[in-house]
């Protein structure tokens, strides 16, 4: 299997060879691949008016499908997902050149965006992951699993704590972590 031929198009609107495959493929799928080349013409002005996001995961799939909701509602930036506009918000970071101040007010409306790191918004989740967890921790590296992979860990926990303790495998279903005094 080779190469081909080089396709300009990948040049002509600044997208990577990955976006551009992709959206043919979302394209295809939603019965809209007749409007690819008005896909792929929408892509630099969302971009732009994005503020430059890089052309990377996620923000490339942002900016694609964007691109490909202006074009498929017919009126531009009248649909916006919620990462869409989680990134006029500031979720992602601040952005690499100003955002479009006409095109941020449509999407966030009356709110403003966040202007500290966006990890300063998230609320603690280890202290409850811990109480929640009560004695199926049996290490710290447990409320990780817990708080990573929650349904894995509620199955699994319980199980690695039956066997830890010398407690019947499918007894420690029946019990409940308060029942254990340590």
């Amino acid at each position: 299997m080779g190469v081909s031929g080089v396709d300009i198009n990948i040049l002509l609107y600044q997208v990577p060879g990955g976006m551009y495959s992709n959206l043919q493929s979302q394209l295809k799928e939603g019965n809209a691949f007749h409007k690819f080349k008005e896909v792929m013409e929408e892509v630099p002005r969302v971009r732009k008016e994005m503020g430059y996001p890089p052309l990377v995961t996620p923000t490339s799939q942002l900016v694609g499908t964007q691109a490909a909701m202006n074009v498929i509602s017919g009126e531009r930036w009248k649909v916006v997902s919620k990462e869409v506009y989680q990134y006029f918000r500031g979720y992602y970071g601040k952005t690499p050149a100003p955002v479009d101040p006409e095109i941020q007010k449509k999407v966030l409306g009356d709110e403003t965006p966040i202007t500290c790191r966006p990890g300063e918004k998230i609320e603690p989740e280890l202290e409850a992951a811990r109480k929640e967890m009560g004695v199926w921790m049996t290490q710290p590296e447990d409320v990780l699993s817990y708080v990573l992979f929650p349904q894995v860990a509620k199955d699994f926990l319980p199980k690695k704590f039956a066997k830890e303790n010398c407690v019947d495998i499918g007894l420690e279903e029946q019990a409940s972590p308060e029942s254990y005094a340590i």
